[in-house]
């Protein structure tokens, strides 16, 4: 299938055709699984995000407005799935800690060291620890943080996806790099 210009392929998603949904997923998936993996660190979450977003943007492509392009849209939706995915992981595992003190399961607080494909199996400690000071970021920095230095995104295509200015962008990743620098001369101090 030709590649159809955004409004065209919009139109046709909107009327549930097939062909037109497969061109969206074969030209986004990756930039769907990377983002999501980015943001969770292991490969079968991303995975699992992935279908979920692709799942949502079936589902609510006919409330897609065209404030934005379609791209932006799809970030949008990724990086809600993922931090929701984030926030429940955390709950699982303050319960897995409670269980644990009742004397159940000690198992449940083992360490689950990020599977990403660009992180060496030397660095794998390393990138876990970096992943989760990352995760301890406040959300914006965290999301503008991931965006720019993970996924490569320029300061304007992070501010049309979180729907802030560049100047808030810029200031959002100095902040971001200001705390992670901060988290990790911590941890090293006392380890």
């Amino acid at each position: 299938m030709i590649e159809l210009p955004e409004q065209q392929l919009i139109t046709l998603l909107i009327k549930r055709d097939e062909e037109a949904f497969k061109q969206l997923v074969a030209k986004y998936q990756s930039l769907v699984f990377n983002t999501s993996l980015n943001f969770l660190g292991i490969r079968e979450d991303a995975e699992e995000i992935a279908q979920d977003v692709f799942v949502e943007v079936h589902k609510s492509i006919a409330s897609f407005k065209g404030g934005s392009t379609l791209k932006t849209w799809i970030y949008r939706i990724t990086i809600t799935k993922s931090l929701d995915f984030q926030r429940k992981a955390k709950r699982k595992k303050r319960f897995a800690f409670l269980v644990s003190l009742g004397g159940e399961n000690q198992d449940t607080l083992e360490s689950s060291m990020i599977d990403h494909p660009g992180v060496d199996i030397e660095d794998k400690e390393r990138a876990d620890l970096l992943f989760k000071k990352i995760e301890q970021l406040p959300e914006n920095q965290k999301i503008a943080f991931t965006l720019y230095n993970m996924d490569g995104l320029s300061y304007k295509e992070i501010a049309e996806t979180m729907e802030v200015s560049v100047s808030s962008v810029e200031s959002l990743i100095f902040r971001s790099k200001t705390n992670l620098r901060k988290k990790l001369n911590e941890f090293y101090r006392h380890n």
